[in-house]
């Protein structure tokens, strides 16, 4: 990944545009906010996708969190990455051990870092509340995390 300078505003205006798409599930509108090169990464959930694997793992997210929103509520920069935090809702699809799902949507706070190439994000890491999640929809944390 090249760094290149961002201004606040402007990092903060390209992932604006990333949260509304996601938000609407809108996978081509997602995508022409990431770099062709990106990484996307979330931790909680132990996955890693770079390149052309970032359409599949968004895709995937959609279908497992169809009813997906974020919120931005706050956010710093320091040098090219961007920290923004907020809050995540949504009601999982599915588990990955076939444990049923109470039906509620989870509501979990979110972080999540960025950097940017080209005026469009390089790098994210979604840092979610997983046992948080599993708890508000009656099921493991375990049960919502795909085995490695």
């Amino acid at each position: 990944m090249i760094e290149q300078f961002i201004s606040a505003t402007d990092a903060m205006g390209i992932v604006e545009r990333l949260a509304q798409a996601k938000s609407r599930q809108d996978v081509t509108a997602a995508m022409a906010v990431y770099h062709p090169d990106a990484v996307l990464e979330s931790p909680p959930l132990g996955t890693r996708h770079a390149g052309p694997e970032v359409e599949n793992a968004v895709v995937g997210w959609f279908a497992f969190a169809p009813d997906y929103t974020v919120r931005v509520d706050g956010h710093g920069l320091h040098g090219e990455t961007l920290c923004c935090c907020g809050e995540i809702s949504f009601t999982p699809s599915f588990t990955w051990t076939g444990v049923a799902l109470n039906g509620v949507r989870a509501t979990v706070p979110v972080f999540m870092l960025f950097r940017f190439e080209d005026g469009r994000v390089s790098y994210e890491s979604f840092h979610f509340d997983v046992a948080g999640v599993a708890r508000q929809c009656g099921v493991e944390a375990s049960d919502l995390v795909a085995a490695s």
